[in-house]
């Protein structure tokens, strides 16, 4: 029997689909091929350096900021490859948003979106009487202690970049200079605002620690910032459903500029079974996978047709039907060879700077340096 190893991230979302698909592979193949997916969390999935996978690992389930150094470094197959040229160019008609072109950098495409997310906002809509619709309104909803706010570091700079691109000129990631200092202080300040009134859990806390104290309790009824979950809008999933839906309009632009998340398949480029990797890549990602066995098994659909599909959005709360404008209008972060590292350093950043009397113009000054050495 052929042995193929994969690596995904440990939520039902990120594993139960790959565990599905892979058996139902296997069977396609007489059982003579089996992959034996092990998973990680939601930190070390947004944390560890795809080089230090790529030697045990023949597919792995990545975040795109990570193709810089996939680039560079050479670690992974290409997609762009002459048998799938069709299929390929059907998946990227068929992308939600910019998920799909996230993955493709120096002309190459270094992995298939699989999955598709941005941050959005939550609500139990069985609690919630009328919605946030300016920041006032959603500072007056933290001051009665009914917002949660997951800023653990990786996600206070997710919601920083979404709050800026949405009060001025969209983020460039390719500029050096980083973000217009005005609009900066004025982003930070604005978080600063609402984590006053927010309990302490929230700088430790991850959308799913935000999702499952949601779901469960009846203290908390809002989230303004968080990457949207379709399992917890599914019916039995959890002890009350959640409502997801666009963000914020702070500036007309409508729910613009949000922080691109979701998840690719890609294969190592040390595989022995890269054209087995391929196939089974590229079928995961396509529509019929995506709007049948992937979405059946709890995953979240990086594809288009399921995203439009009404029975799925009948069985999950509306839940694509209610963040697709959002996701459509989201931001790809920076993804060159070095940035990792400064979203790990911004993110800490961030995260003491609202726990704390920092001055705004310190931080900005300091998180303009360190983007700058970034590309070094």
């Amino acid at each position: 029997m052929i042995q193929l190893k994969g690596m995904t991230w440990d939520h039902s979302r990120g594993y139960d689909p790959m565990i599905a698909t892979s058996e139902f592979f296997s069977k396609k193949h007489n059982n003579k091929i089996q992959i034996n997916w092990e998973k990680r969390s939601l930190q070390a999935f947004a944390d560890r350096p795809i080089d230090q996978m790529v030697d045990e690992y023949d597919l792995m389930v990545i975040d795109y900021p990570h193709v810089g150094e996939v680039s560079a470094k050479g670690l992974l197959q290409k997609f762009d490859i002459d048998e799938y040229q069709e299929e390929l160019n059907l998946l990227k008609k068929q992308s939600v948003g910019l998920s799909h072109q996230s993955y493709n950098i120096d002309g190459h495409q270094w992995a298939l979106a699989i999955d598709a997310a941005t941050q959005v906002s939550c609500f139990r809509k069985d609690l919630i009487s009328s919605l946030p619709k300016s920041w006032n309104d959603l500072l007056n909803l933290s001051k009665q202690n009914k917002v949660l706010w997951p800023l653990k570091p990786v996600h206070a700079i997710s919601s920083f970049y979404s709050i800026y691109n949405n009060i001025t000129e969209e983020f460039n990631p390719e500029d050096k200079n980083f973000i217009n200092k005005e609009f900066g202080i004025r982003s930070l300040e604005m978080m600063k605002n609402i984590s006053a009134y927010l309990i302490s859990d929230c700088f430790v806390m991850d959308p799913i620690n935000t999702a499952e104290i949601l779901s469960s309790d009846d203290d908390f009824y809002y989230s303004p910032y968080t990457y949207g979950f379709s399992n917890y809008s599914r019916e039995n999933y959890r002890a009350n459903i959640l409502t997801y839906g666009n963000v914020l309009n702070l500036s007309n632009k409508g729910p613009h500029g949000t922080h691109l998340g979701g998840t690719g398949i890609a294969i190592s480029n040390k595989s022995n079974h890269k054209d087995l990797a391929l196939e089974y890549s590229y079928w995961i990602a396509g529509a019929d996978c995506q709007q049948s066995l992937f979405y059946n098994s709890g995953g979240q659909p990086g594809n288009s047709l399921a995203w439009e599909n009404q029975q799925i959005n009948n069985e999950c709360n509306s839940f694509f039907n209610n963040t697709r404008l959002t996701l459509n209008q989201a931001w790809v972060r920076p993804r060159h060879n070095g940035y990792m590292k400064f979203q790990d350093e911004s993110g800490n950043i961030i995260n003491e700077y609202l726990q704390s009397n920092t001055n705004e113009s310190i931080i900005i000054d300091k998180l303009k340096k360190m983007y700058a050495e970034s590309f070094e």
